[in-house]
């Protein structure tokens, strides 16, 4: 604020000379050139990893995509090799849709996970995690129990029964169980596809006349040592996607001629229009961060709730009545370095934040909404 003073005063003199002039303008220059540093070193955020994999970057991990064909719908599946990972969750949203989330809290007996399920379908697609215990149970992978195996399966739903065709049509097992047969460490496929094709974003304002398509989405940080964290997740919140290196929107409630992005902050703090109130439970942003790392239960858990912070940076409003937004964590212990549960946890709240946003740039329009490629919404980075 000094250097702002003094231009105040320079600027303040009666007439002047013109090599008066020039020297003020140097002076305005320097102290514009000085904030314009300030304001790059805030906004900046820890280099992502080349976009090669996502999720997958953390060894031991396979992803696959089940989407139907019918409407808009689907499922993605995370399968963990050998005797899985070590699981845990935080879970903000007030309309949750999930399975087996009792046995991730630190108190209870059973520390490692075999799968994940991220799922359309509202309550019914609960239906897919079924589909990947009966291929994980031909696998022979699960805890082992009684001469046999039972596969540990945490499951997560978003709400997007109508979205572009009937409501009775959603994942059932069998799209589970396709999705786990489809699942490999590759590059992760994003956008449309899996547990984010019929997933929005930005009806705030109810209804989806204003809304715009999102999707799924995945991101990853590696250190030269080695440690890797990373995250996916399918974003269908009633707030809006904002890029938390610049604060702006990248998708979420329109303007009332469809063109332009009203921006879910403005409206929450303006005369709203008349609008229906957001459905509760209808939405939801739902994902798994994870890390190479060796961790204890409730070390992990810590990671699910510092990686929350990230969903709360690059969905606004989050965690809402109308969102059931749920984090899972996996430590895969494949890297056998110094875990710091701080470091973690907010390197998993920056990719989770990069999914996210790429979530809604790798979207594309479906069912009457636009993406944010078609309103130009794209951050710089993403061109």
């Amino acid at each position: 604020m000094s250097g702002f003073s003094r231009r105040i005063v320079v600027s303040g003199f009666s007439r002047t000379t013109g090599v008066h002039m020039t020297w003020k303008l140097v002076v305005i220059v320097a102290t514009l050139a000085t904030a314009a540093t300030v304001s790059t070193q805030v906004l900046s955020t820890p280099k992502m990893t080349s976009r090669d994999k996502g999720l997958t970057q953390v060894a031991g991990l396979k992803v696959g995509h089940f989407t139907l064909s019918e409407r808009p719908t689907g499922c993605t599946v995370v399968l963990v090799d050998g005797a899985g990972a070590v699981g845990g969750i935080s879970q903000r949203g007030a309309a949750p849709g999930t399975r087996e989330t009792d046995l991730l809290d630190p108190l209870n007996m059973v520390e490692r996970v075999n799968a994940i399920v991220l799922t359309g379908g509202s309550a019914y697609g609960l239906d897919a995690a079924q589909g990947v215990v009966r291929y994980l149970e031909e696998h022979k992978t699960g805890y082992p129990i009684a001469g046999t195996v039972v596969p540990i399966v945490p499951a997560a739903v978003l709400m997007d029964l109508g979205f572009g065709g009937s409501s009775s049509i959603r994942p059932t097992a069998d799209c589970g169980y396709r999705a786990a047969t489809s699942a490999s460490d590759g590059p992760v496929a994003e956008g449309n596809i899996g547990a984010g094709a019929g997933a929005t974003v930005g009806r705030l304002l109810g209804g989806r006349d204003r809304a715009m398509k999102a999707g799924l989405g995945s991101a990853s940080i590696s250190l030269p040592s080695g440690l890797v964290v990373a995250a996916i997740v399918a974003v269908n919140a009633v707030g809006d996607v904002i890029d938390p290196t610049t604060g702006r929107v990248v998708a979420g409630v329109r303007t009332a001629d469809g063109k332009g992005l009203a921006d879910a902050r403005v409206l929450l703090r303006s005369p709203l229009p008349p609008r229906d109130a957001p459905l509760p439970g209808g939405n939801t942003t739902i994902a798994i961060v994870a890390t190479n790392a060796r961790l204890t239960k409730s070390e992990i858990n810590r990671v699910a709730l510092m990686a929350d912070d990230g969903l709360a940076r690059a969905v606004a409003p989050s965690h809402t009545t109308a969102d059931g937004d749920t984090v899972f964590s996996l430590a895969t212990a494949t890297w056998q370095g110094q875990a710091d549960v701080t470091t973690i946890g907010a390197l998993a709240a920056d990719a989770l934040s990069e999914a996210i946003v790429r979530a809604a740039v790798q979207a594309t329009a479906s069912g009457g909404l636009p993406g944010a490629r078609d309103l130009g919404s794209v951050p710089s980075r993403f061109k």
